[in-house]
C-alpha cells in the first residue's frame, strides 16, 4: 500500500511518530526506545546536550545519524534572541538546519510565548532554517507561524509532560482543517498510546512525544505501542469512521431472512 507519507520541508518520512531523548535510564535505553519506536526523526535539546568531549559520554552517541534525522530545540529559551541564539548554536555544531522552535512564556505550564515564536521564526526562516514551532492551539498564530515560514505547525495537545492525552480536539480539528498547506504535527501531552492513535485519526500528520515513552513504566514496550498507535491511527483517518448514530442499526440485514 503506497500511502500518503509524512513530508517535512521537501522530504519525506516512512514514519508519523518523532520522538524525544530525555528522561531515559541511560543512554542504551534511549538507543533502544528509539529504535522499537521506528521513528526517524529524533530530537534532542541543544541546552542539554554535550557538544563536545568524547562521544561515548554524548547522548548523541545513541542516535546514529545514518539512521535518524536529529531534530535540535530549543528547549529551556524564554525569549526570542535566547531561542535564536541556541538555534544557531546547534547548525555551528553541526547538527542540523532543522529546528524545532521553542519559546516559552510560562514557567508552571511551559506554555509558548506565541508572540516572541513568532519573531524568532521570521528571524530563523531569514537564516535559512526549516522551522517547527511548538505552539498551542490558536487558530490565529498558527496561521501568522505559516505566514513567517514556518515548515510545520506543531500545536500542544496538552502541557508538556503532563499526560493528559488530546485536551481540545474541536481546536485541533479547527487548525488541521485550516492549514492544510503544511503538516500539523501534535507536540506533548500524549501520555498513552490512544492518545497518539486519537490525534492521527483527527487528521494530524504525525506526533511528537517524549515523556509518553521515557515516563512509561516499560519505555521499550511503550515505544512499540506508540509506533503501532500512530499506524492505526493513520489508517483510521485515512479510512474514514462511520457516521455516529444516535439509535442502534442492526448489523446483519433483515432482507432475505428464513420465517
Amino acid at each position: 500500500m503506497n500511502a500518503p507519507r509524512l513530508t517535512i520541508a521537501g522530504r519525506e518520512y516512512r514514519s508519523r511518530l518523532i520522538v524525544g531523548t530525555g528522561k531515559y535510564a541511560s543512554f542504551e535505553q534511549t538507543r533502544q526506545a528509539i529504535e522499537r519506536s521506528g521513528a526517524e526523526m529524533v530530537t534532542v535539546a541543544v541546552r542539554r546536550v554535550k557538544l563536545g568531549g568524547p562521544p561515548e559520554e554524548s547522548l548523541l552517541s545513541a542516535i546514529d545519524p545514518k539512521k535518524y534525522v536529529i531534530l535540535p530545540n530549543t528547549a529551556g529559551c524564554y525569549t526570542a534572541e535566547e531561542a535564536v541564539r541556541t538555534a544557531r548554536l546547534a547548525r555551528e555544531a553541526g547538527l542540523s538546519n532543522l529546528i524545532k522552535l521553542e519559546v516559552i512564556g510560562d514557567q508552571a505550564t511551559l506554555f509558548p510565548d506565541t508572540q516572541a515564536l513568532v519573531e524568532a521564526t521570521k528571524i530563523l526562516v531569514k537564516e535559512g532554517f526549516t522551522v517547527l514551532p511548538y505552539t498551542n492551539d490558536d487558530l490565529v498564530v498558527a496561521k501568522k507561524l505559516r505566514d513567517a515560514g514556518a515548515a510545520a505547525i506543531m500545536p500542544l495537545g496538552a502541557p508538556i509532560g503532563s499526560g493528559l492525552g488530546i485536551q481540545n480536539r474541536v481546536a485541533l480539528r479547527i487548525l488541521i482543517e485550516q492549514i492544510s498547506d503544511l503538516p500539523i504535527i501534535v507536540d506533548a501531552g500524549v501520555g498513552t498510546a490512544s492518545d497518539a492513535a486519537i490525534a492521527l485519526e483527527l487528521g494530524a500528520d504525525g506526533v511528537l512525544m517524549n515523556t509518553g515513552i521515557a515516563g512509561a513504566r516499560d519505555p521499550l514496550k511503550m515505544a512499540e505501542a506508540m509506533r503501532l498507535a500512530v499506524e492505526s491511527g493513520r489508517l483510521a483517518f485515512e479510512a474514514g469512521r462511520m457516521p455516529k448514530k444516535l439509535y442502534a442499526t442492526a448489523s446483519s440485514p433483515v432482507e432475505g431472512v428464513i420465517e
